[in-house]
């Protein structure tokens, strides 16, 4: 009976088999299931099982049950509406599993529910252990490579055959762009640009924002369909969680050491004014072009474009940050530590106006997110709306800010298959770009220029930086710890990505804070690493933005696969397209060739 049973279900990716076999004669089974990682979910109806015809003869129903988290399953008497008898278990991927449900021989009226395991399940995480050994293995050959290199004797030898000095004095290419002369432009580029005499610069900046572009771009192309690369159903992080935040803060980084060296160059206010201006525009419409693929799907109606979106974030994020800064831009002086008023945290007391603006609009966020009357939801609402929350408010997702770019923008406008589809069963149209947490994203943009300023006022002082960075940190960090419980729902903000709620902010700052301070004295001030391979894409960041979308479904970022449902493949797939854009960008790095806009 288990084969037949077998034949009518075809497991996927993620799944396993459970074969439900009811023993009760005359007691037919409603099966429910609950993720453990959906909170305060209803739950939802997995299979029925009809009742038993006579004793020794089980009534048998097969279903595929998801391995991502833990399960909760209950049995109901299917008349009566009563529990029989409710478990919990994490079910592996492709395991096959029988769950008896009976009366013990004892003559008790108990009933029993027995999980057998008939076939172990695969090892699904085994391909990440293998690809994580193979970079590891790599990371020590690269580098015992270079300190063969740092050896005379091994360098007087090789360099006959390769010429690494250029590679070394491209390493000292300036601070913040390919070209000081750039405005503003070390991560935002697209035209074809070839650098004359670079000066010095801060290789840690490139190499983080080159970490999360790769990483950005390995979870677009589905981060080998593991769930923890996919972004959070709702509350919580995952990896694919932590890439635009941190490249967010690595804009506002840029925009300061950017915008300081050109005004020191003498150019006004009026035209770098102008030149912000249209690079944020350009930024908002190649923006909605990525978003807005029609190919293979025929004409798109101007009724369901897209509007919000990552480089339209971007670009809004941008113009603000940097104008706000523009305006209120002061010298730097040349030598911060010769100065009393640094010592009493300069590059803070100095921001006051930008400061201001920024506690103004983060009042605004709380104020509309909390206070803003939704129709048919409860103020202040947080959740995803569909089951969550008892399933109370189905068509609440995402509170006052999916209300607000529903009125707003409309529905037929806004993303049609947002992350909390799939967990909370959600049925609203809801965009995590959205004009709401657009103004969490300028905040996160300028927490990134006070680490811009750390950089600049107390260039040369290693000490000083760090001591800051470490400030920023731990305030940033305790801060998150205050607003969520230290918990993922329970807090009194949750750290969510859907809505880029403060917390997310704080939290993801505090993580940018930490990485920068480990980066600048391993990258800059030791030289222990050069930030190889990610400095590449970092140098070249809107190409391979770009670049990615565009080309995803094209070979050979993408081919047919023999097994679709194999992690394996799709793993191996995902870090192939990703390897050839760093190898991309480290090509143009050699020939010298940037993309700016």
């Amino acid at each position: 009976p288990d084969l037949d049973q077998k034949k009518h279900v075809e497991l996927k990716m993620d799944q396993a088999l459970l074969l439900i076999h009811n023993e009760l004669v005359g007691t037919s089974l409603t099966v429910y299931w609950n993720s453990e990682s959906c909170y305060h979910c209803l739950y939802q109806v997995l299979v029925n099982v009809s009742r038993s015809g006579k004793p020794g003869t089980p009534s048998i129903a097969a279903v595929a049950v998801n391995t991502q988290h833990g399960s909760f399953l209950r049995l109901n008497n299917t008349s009566e509406e009563r529990e029989v008898c409710r478990l919990e278990y994490k079910f592996g991927e492709f395991g096959n599993y029988s769950l008896l449900v009976k009366r013990p021989n004892n003559g008790s009226n108990e009933i029993s529910c027995d999980l057998v395991v008939n076939k172990d399940p695969v090892d699904s995480n085994l391909p990440v252990s293998i690809a994580f050994l193979i970079g590891l293995v790599l990371i020590i050959a690269i580098s015992f490579l270079r300190f063969l290199l740092s050896l005379q004797d091994f360098n007087n030898w090789i360099s006959k055959a390769i010429n690494s000095r250029e590679t070394d004095r491209l390493i000292n290419s300036e601070l913040g762009s390919p070209s000081r002369a750039d405005p503003l432009g070390g991560d935002i580029q697209l035209e074809a640009w070839r650098p004359s005499a670079p000066p010095s610069r801060l290789r840690c900046v490139d190499t983080f924002r080159g970490l999360a572009l790769i990483i950005m771009v390995f979870v677009n192309y589905g981060g080998g369909k593991y769930w923890y690369f996919k972004h959070a159903s709702w509350n919580g992080l995952t990896v694919a969680d932590l890439v635009f935040p941190c490249f967010l803060n690595l804009v506002g980084n840029q925009i300061f050491l950017s915008m300081t060296s050109i005004l020191q160059r003498g150019c006004s206010k009026f035209k770098l004014l102008g030149k912000i201006a249209w690079r944020s525009f350009l930024l908002i419409c190649i923006g909605v072009v990525i978003v807005n693929p029609n190919y293979c799907l025929g004409p798109l109606s101007w009724d369901k474009v897209r509007i919000p979106g990552v480089l339209q974030r971007l670009g809004v994020t941008y113009f603000v940050v940097a104008v706000l800064e523009l305006l209120f831009a002061k010298p730097v002086p040349e030598n911060c530590a010769s100065e009393r008023s640094c010592f009493s945290l300069r590059d803070l007391t100095a921001s006051w106006p930008q400061w201001l603006f920024i506690l103004t609009l983060e009042s605004i966020w709380l104020t509309l997110t909390f206070f803003l009357p939704v129709p048919g939801c409860p103020t202040g609402y947080l959740g995803p709306g569909g089951i969550g929350d008892w399933g109370k408010y189905p068509n609440c997702t995402g509170g006052a800010a999916g209300y607000m770019d529903r009125v707003l923008l409309g529905d037929e406008h806004l993303y049609q298959h947002p992350s909390s589809a799939v967990l909370y069963h959600t049925e609203m149209a809801y965009d995590p770009e959205g004009i709401l947490g657009t103004i969490n994203s300028i905040v996160m943009a300028f927490l990134g220029v006070q680490a811009g300023k750390i950089l600049l006022y107390y260039k040369d002082q290693t000490k000083d930086i760090v001591i800051r960075f470490t400030a920023w940190c731990c305030i940033l960090g305790l801060t998150s710890a205050a607003l969520t419980k230290v918990s993922e729902n329970e807090g009194f903000i949750p750290v969510n990505k859907n809505l880029w709620s403060i917390s997310y902010v704080t939290t993801l700052s505090s993580f940018a804070f930490f990485i920068l301070l480990v980066l600048y004295p391993i990258v800059d001030v030791k030289g222990l690493w050069t930030g190889t391979p990610f400095f590449y894409p970092g140098m070249n960041s809107i190409l391979v933005y770009v670049g990615h979308e565009v080309f995803k479904n094209y070979f050979p970022f993408q081919w047919k696969l023999e097994d679709n449902q194999s992690h394996k493949e799709h793993l191996t797939q995902n870090i192939v397209a990703t390897a050839l854009w760093v190898l991309i960008a480290y090509i143009l790095y050699k020939k010298k060739v940037f993309f700016k806009i």
